[in-house]
């Protein structure tokens, strides 16, 4: 039996394509997610039909003192929860791929084996909270051994990618978002919710960025009103290259193989996905949250994949760094055997062979049960 406890944020699609591995590897594992009350992963998990069951969870790093007993309570009860929740699924192996919901999963379980997955280059604060609990500590990238002791047990596994995602090819993909022509494909997005700093860039230079490429516009649900105002108002030969989405689920993979160049914030994913699928890009690392997207765009640039815009700048500079790119295409075609370079093809079935090996290290043989 699994547990699968903890994706959260940009943890969740790669534990959902890990549980798939190891699903398809072994189909007789029993799963259950466990997930915080009222947590964005919950939609997602339930979509994907994974057994889900939710628990309290708070931080208390950075959390105002006023906030702080109340958040201790969440976590006691958390603690609670998840005691019961092993009690009654009984788990051979736990694995956590961040958030703060892990926390009172991990205390209660921290007799079992426990498998970490670190998604960015450097963890975050509850990343490295776990890590004293893991008992294997699964990472994207070689430069992430720096962040944690010496004596950790770590393996280098690469960035897990869902195979819904991977399956698209560049003809289909460009014939699905209806891109007909010859010209490049700028493909921009800020993750699931959205960057409001990405969104107001491409809107002030679109008529520009219209005339030389396809723009595949993913905007969030925030500002999508103001897209969709600002398409109806091209003229009718810029808006059939304008091709904005509020959001891709499933078929987020098709604006990623579609594309020439990609416009986007930093997070873990465009460690896996966009070596996937061989993409440049140009990182706009989020300014106002830990470093961590600055380290991922920065491991990019410095291997050659990507340029690093400053999120400051996005707005004056965005045209003329995607003119230059668009129209050198001997620097793009450099930029993509550098970023293809980095692409791990068996990311997720890495992991599931550790949780199997560690879940089938704790159950006692038959014959063995009575001593």
């Amino acid at each position: 039996m699994l547990i699968c406890a903890g994706g959260t944020g940009g943890g969740v699609y790669p534990a959902l394509a890990v549980h798939n591995a190891l699903k398809t590897a072994h189909a007789d594992v029993q799963t259950l997610w466990v997930g915080g009350e009222g947590g964005m992963e919950t939609r997602l998990v339930e979509r994907a039909g994974v057994p889900f069951k939710a628990i309290p969870a708070a931080g208390v790093h950075g959390v105002a003192f006023r906030r702080l007993p109340g958040n201790l309570a969440a976590i006691m009860r958390g603690i609670r929860a998840a005691a019961s929740i092993l009690d009654e699924f009984k788990p051979d192996v736990l694995f956590f791929t961040g958030g703060f919901v892990a926390i009172p999963m991990a205390i209660a379980g921290r007799k079992l084996p426990i498998v970490l997955y670190v998604p960015d280059i450097e963890p975050g604060l509850a990343l490295k909270a776990l890590a004293h609990f893991a008992t294997c500590i699964t990472v994207t990238s070689e430069e992430s051994r720096q962040y944690f002791s010496r004596n950790a047990n770590i393996v280098v596994t690469g960035y897990p990618i869902r195979k819904e995602l991977a399956a698209w090819k560049r003809p289909d993909a460009r014939k699905y978002l209806g891109i007909h022509n010859d010209l490049p494909v700028l493909l921009v997005f800020g993750g699931s919710k959205g960057a409001h700093s990405l969104n107001t860039a491409v809107i002030a230079n679109l008529d520009k960025l219209l005339l030389q490429a396809e723009v595949v516009h993913i905007s969030g649900e925030l500002d999508w009103p103001e897209i969709e105002t600002r398409r109806s108002g091209l003229p009718d030969n810029l808006r059939t290259r304008y091709h904005a989405f509020p959001y891709l689920h499933e078929d987020m993979g098709a604006a990623l193989a579609a594309a020439d160049l990609v416009v986007s914030r930093a997070g873990a994913s465009v460690l896996g996905e966009f070596p996937q699928f061989g993409t440049p890009a140009i990182l706009v690392p989020y300014p106002y949250a830990w470093r961590y997207q600055r380290v991922n765009a920065d491991s990019l640039a410095k291997r050659g994949g990507a340029l690093v815009l400053e999120d400051s700048r996005l707005e004056s500079d965005l045209y003329a760094t995607v003119h230059n790119l668009l129209g050198t295409r001997e620097k793009l075609d450099d930029m993509s055997s550098a970023i293809s370079g980095l692409h791990t093809p068996k990311a997720a079935e890495n992991i599931a062979a550790q949780l199997f090996k560690l879940a089938r290290e704790t159950v006692v043989p038959p014959g063995d049960q009575n001593g």
